[in-house]
């Protein structure tokens, strides 16, 4: 899938989205970036192909880094040793909430981090770019999309209880919410407003398929939740 533009936008949007939901995501902001600062920043040229591909001046997407590199590490993988561990490995199920809410095209994406002498993790999510089926703005739903690699962070989910408070956190919040963390979003990201307007319509009408595509998760062939708690429902 070729980058669009719009990843930018879906970065932000979903960021702001999962914030809301009471999920740990970087700080996010719309930055503006320079030329003076890329002419003086030989990062911000990259090298695809054997081709040097220099950055371009205008608003770009910036998100915080986790935790200030002088007072902690972060690690894009940890031994699934380690998942015990992370302080906040519950999250995994409010994100997974949150990436079949915004049908993400792209496996889960965390980091882990640890301040010095701290024993603990805590996960924060990244990558929210593949959003909203990347700059397809489109909903192709599938089992294994938007899932973490490693069934270790959702193995303790033994029922819909797991998924509190962030569940009902997606399926309560209002049209005017979703519009606010919309708002802000620089158009050259994405084009018409009228765009962005179906997109906030698409995923008021999708709060309420939340739990049908995690269940659908659930039945794949990953059998994600070996705890999940068969509850017997009573005839009469």
């Amino acid at each position: 899938m070729d980058c669009h533009r719009r990843v930018l936008a879906n970065e932000l949007l979903a960021t702001r989205l999962a914030e809301r939901a009471g999920l740990p995501v970087p700080h996010a902001r719309v930055v503006e970036v320079r030329e003076w600062l890329i002419e003086n920043t030989p990062e911000l040229r990259m090298q695809l192909g054997g081709k040097v591909t220099t950055c371009e001046p205008g608003l770009q997407f910036g998100a915080r880094f986790v935790v200030d590199p002088l007072e902690g590490q972060v690690f894009d993988y940890i031994a699934e040793s380690l998942f015990e561990r992370v302080r906040n490995i519950a999250d995994f199920a409010g994100m997974l909430c949150v990436d079949k809410w915004t049908c993400n095209a792209n496996g889960r994406q965390a980091v882990f981090w640890r301040r010095v002498r701290e024993r603990k993790y805590t996960a924060t999510f990244i990558d929210q770019g593949y959003c909203f089926n990347a700059g397809e703005w489109s909903f192709p739903d599938s089992p294994l999309r938007g899932v973490y690699a490693r069934n270790e962070v959702y193995k303790d989910i033994a029922g819909w209880e797991w998924f509190e408070p962030w569940l009902s956190a997606i399926e309560g919040m209002s049209e005017s919410s979703i519009a606010q963390c919309a708002d802000g979003v620089p158009p050259e990201w994405y084009g018409d407003w009228q765009d962005m307007e179906r997109l906030i319509e698409q995923l008021c009408k999708r709060r309420g398929r939340i739990r049908e595509l995690i269940s659908e998760f659930r039945k794949s062939s990953r059998e994600p939740f070996p705890n999940w708690t068969k509850v017997a429902v009573a005839v009469n």
